[in-house]
């Protein structure tokens, strides 16, 4: 995924209530970390692959995993972000529910007013 991209599926996560992060995951890969309960983290699209799976890692070590979505490698924002919602996360193949849960309510976008001086000025 790129950074780009990346950031827009971080804002609209944090729009609907979820705690994710920009995950920067080497030179040009960036990914999307969201913080699970007992520690946990999943770690989406941060291998430069094509397909939509994440890795689910406690204190450095895989715990679990989402395996690649079928079809995902041709989805838009809204889906990724649909799939990302809608993950159960409970046993180590995590799998997709059929329904989204409600939106918590909206969080703060990172980097607030600073943000685009962080960044650099390279986006609008």
């Amino acid at each position: 995924m790129d950074e780009f991209r990346a950031r827009r599926v971080v804002d609209a996560l944090r729009d609907r209530g979820v705690n994710a992060h920009l995950l920067r995951a080497g030179v040009d890969h960036y990914g999307v970390s969201v913080p699970l309960p007992g520690g946990r983290e999943a770690q989406w699209d941060s291998d430069g692959t094509a397909g939509l799976e994440a890795q689910v890692m406690l204190d450095g070590d895989l715990v679990g995993y989402v395996p690649e979505i079928e079809g995902s490698e041709d989805f838009d924002e809204t889906q990724i972000v649909d799939a990302i919602v809608r993950t159960d996360y409970d046993q180590p193949v995590a799998s997709q529910r059929a329904a989204a849960p409600p939106d918590a309510p909206a969080l703060t976008r990172e980097g607030g007013v600073f943000r685009r001086f962080l960044d650099g000025f390279r986006y609008g």
